[in-house]
């Protein structure tokens, strides 16, 4: 229970590792009554051992952001304990790797149900919270890949992009009741390589696919490009300067030197040139 009832309220999606799990934290240690949802509450004792070492107003709550019923019953319990939502924070999401011809349509409803109907589901539901109040933010983790395509990745692009749009759009609507609208996109990040992507199931081991040599190459890149990638950290550092920002003017915030370096390359080369630079260093 909030017992500071001037703290506001911040609610993240996929707080279990990542992003999430950076972003939970450091809203908690800056002042923010913090809800860190996830999926599998198997995967909190991390987060779990950090709130009571640092004995931080943070609660760890169960929400699939796949689920109705799930989204509906988290939602319900945050309002009845704190009587407003101040900060959601759409984070949860995954990528799935494989050629476009080779994913089936189940693996492509499954990558939107989470990385674009989660968003609406938990925003859908949020939204009633702040409009009634009459100021609220809602950060969406987009991605760099929102901006630009990359082979491989076709179902994870092709969802953010629909982020990107749906953000947007939704921005225009809801300002009227001084509710923000926020895209972060950033580049590589950090984090556990078997955790972040899903590889197709036709991928996995066909060797006798016209897409094999090309995928193997994709993959076999993605390792090291996440291990150089930057930190959680640093999303989670630019997600709370906007949100605590008296005006923030952008509804985009990269985040990254490799982000801020493909958008001003995209930006100054031809779409020829650019996809020869793409094939280079990513196949």
């Amino acid at each position: 229970m909030n017992s500071d009832r001037n703290k506001k309220v911040a609610v993240v999606t996929g707080s279990s590792t990542g992003i999430g799990f950076e972003t939970s934290l450091l809203l908690a240690r800056n002042g923010f009554y913090t809800y860190a949802t996830m999926r599998n509450l198997d995967k909190s004792k991390a987060i779990t051992s950090l709130k009571q070492k640092e004995k931080l107003s943070l609660e760890i709550l169960q929400l699939d952001v796949t689920a109705d019923e799930s989204v509906k019953e988290a939602i319900n319990k945050i309002t009845s304990e704190q009587e407003r939502i101040d900060v959601l924070v759409n984070n949860a999401g995954y990528a799935l790797v494989g050629a476009f011809e080779e994913l089936s349509i189940e693996e492509f409803k499954e990558q939107y149900e989470t990385n674009v109907f989660g968003v609406i589901r938990v925003t859908q539901a949020v939204l009633p919270i702040m409009r009634n109040q009459r100021c609220g933010t809602i950060v969406n983790i987009s991605s760099i890949a929102g901006k630009i395509g990359f082979p491989l990745t076709s179902a994870y692009v092709s969802s953010k992009f629909a982020l990107e749009g749906l953000s947007e759009s939704m921005a225009y609507e809801i300002e009227q009741f001084g509710i923000k609208v926020i895209l972060i996109e950033p580049g590589v990040i950090k984090t556990n390589f078997d955790n972040n992507l899903k590889i197709g199931k036709r991928v996995h081991n066909n060797q006798n696919s016209s897409y094999a040599e090309m995928t193997q190459k994709r993959i076999n890149g993605f390792k090291s490009r996440f291990e150089n990638g930057s930190p959680s950290i640093d999303v989670a550092k630019v997600i709370l300067k906007t949100i605590t920002s008296e005006n923030p003017t952008k509804l985009r915030y990269l985040v990254g030197n490799d982000a801020f370096k493909l958008i001003k390359i995209r930006n100054n080369v031809s779409d020829k040139k650019f996809r020869k630079l793409v094939i280079k260093s990513v196949l």
